[in-house]
């Protein structure tokens, strides 16, 4: 069974339609990780618990995904030193953008690394988190330097419709 080295949180289920493109780029690289809802919210005593055991249980990063008031990445980094990777989840009312300011807008000195809204954020989240661990990882860096050579063949690879002349 591998090490956990990753915490996967959210502040809700309906979360999991983003952050699940976080856990498939984790699988992809065979990094060990859990994934639970811990709401800022509605179970603050669970998510101080969870930020203040992250390191002693040997977590690497925590990948935080959170919409609408966005509280849970800023407020986990501020109970941890372990790098929290927040991601804003699209939300109805202003589609993500709220989540964003809320994430990014952290004060100095409890610094949240901040992503994109959606999937493209948790997916490279991820990826970030996969960088971190590859620097003390060689075989991992390798993998990772691989991935990047895949993404570089698939945009040259890339061809678009006709819709004119070449004159």
């Amino acid at each position: 069974m591998k090490s956990i080295q990753i915490g996967v949180v959210m502040g809700s289920n309906s979360d999991w339609d983003t952050m699940q493109h976080a856990v498939q780029i984790l699988q992809q690289f065979g990094i060990g990780f859990e994934a639970r809802v811990i709401s800022a919210h509605r179970m603050p005593d669970d998510m101080f618990r969870y930020a203040e055991a992250a390191a002693g249980r040997g977590l690497k990063a925590i990948i935080a995904g959170a919409g609408g008031a966005a509280h849970l990445p800023g407020m986990l980094a501020a109970k941890t030193t372990v790098p929290v990777l927040g991601v804003p989840v699209q939300s109805k009312a202003l589609s993500g953008v709220d989540s964003l300011h809320s994430i990014v807008q952290m004060p100095k000195g409890i610094p949240v690394a901040t992503f994109a809204i959606g999937n493209a954020g948790a997916a490279n989240a991820a990826l970030f988190a996969v960088a971190l661990l590859a620097n003390e990882n060689p075989d991992l860096r390798m993998e990772l330097d691989a991935f990047r050579v895949d993404q570089n063949q698939t945009a040259r690879n890339m061809t678009l419709p006709v819709t004119g002349s070449d004159a």
